[in-house]
């Protein structure tokens, strides 16, 4: 089976190359866990490998396995952040020679003007340009967020990565115009659509913005789900990776149905460091 890699170098040497072609994966945690800077590690060294930047991708990820496949291309979604934003944070998190060479690899889609245009937020907060007819028109459509995010999703992720920033921003946005159902519904047809589509999609959430009961609707919903937690042990704090569920590489950890990883974050990104069983 082909496998597209995660771009954690250890992570996709343990579960034998990375991800199943046509996966969508939850990737969810606490604030300062490590999800973030594993979806920014992921874009970044797939975008090292994508563009050419062939001797980076050496340096900071090496060979990949005999199962692996490079996506076609790298694509980044966010609802309420610039491509700038975005790259500015990323440098917080890895090293400059990575994150320059990386992002120009990204093709970054905005959907801020769509997320925002039906909010009381004034329109100069997220956007330059003043109006014009077509936005008027926009402000007023009835393609919501979700339809948008749907044939944006459409087009670009047929054997791609796509990561999509952040889940937690649709179920703020849950109101009069979207329903939690809506949100269900999307992730549910977006793992249909994945397998098609034969690529792969990472789906982040902050999971302290849904209820248990809603998180683990999300988490069936999903082929993967891997949450990033903090763990406690005497005076001193670690950042932990507990792969929940993942169809078709749980398997290949453990025959236990929960994998946990010890993780590391330094300047060439998000790493793994042990692997331990939960009984």
């Amino acid at each position: 089976m082909d496998r597209i890699p995660f771009g954690v170098r250890q992570l996709d040497t343990t579960i034998k190359g990375g991800a199943p072609t046509g996966s969508v994966v939850l990737v969810s945690g606490e604030s300062g866990a490590g999800s973030r800077e594993f979806m920014y590690t992921s874009a970044l060294i797939n975008g090292l490998s994508a563009g050419d930047s062939d001797e980076l991708y050496d340096l900071y990820y090496g060979s990949p396995t005999a199962d692996a496949v490079d996506p076609d291309a790298v694509h980044y979604i966010s609802f309420t952040a610039s491509k700038e934003d975005l790259v500015d944070e990323m440098r917080l998190a890895m090293d400059d020679e990575i994150v320059d060479n990386g992002s120009e690899a990204i093709q970054f889609h905005e959907l801020t003007e769509r997320y925002f245009h039906v909010s009381p937020v004034p329109r100069d907060w997220y956007a330059d340009a003043t109006e014009s007819i077509t936005d008027l028109r926009k402000r007023h459509e009835r393609q919501g967020l979700l339809e948008a995010l749907g044939s944006k999703l459409s087009e670009i992720a047929p054997n791609n990565l796509v990561v999509i920033d952040s889940l937690s921003d649709l179920v703020g946005a849950i109101g009069d115009d979207m329903e939690w159902s809506d949100i269900s519904y999307l992730v549910q047809g977006l793992t249909k659509a994945a397998n098609r589509w034969n690529g792969l999609i990472l789906v982040h959430l902050n999971h302290e913005t849904v209820s248990s009961t809603r998180y683990a609707q999300l988490t069936d919903a999903t082929t993967g789900a891997m949450r990033f937690e903090w763990e406690s042990g005497g005076s001193t704090r670690a950042r932990t990776l507990v792969v929940s569920q993942f169809r078709g590489v749980l398997s290949q950890i453990e025959d236990e149905n929960i994998v946990r990883f010890e993780t590391e974050i330094g300047d060439s990104g998000f790493d793994i460091s042990d692997v331990r069983k939960i009984r």
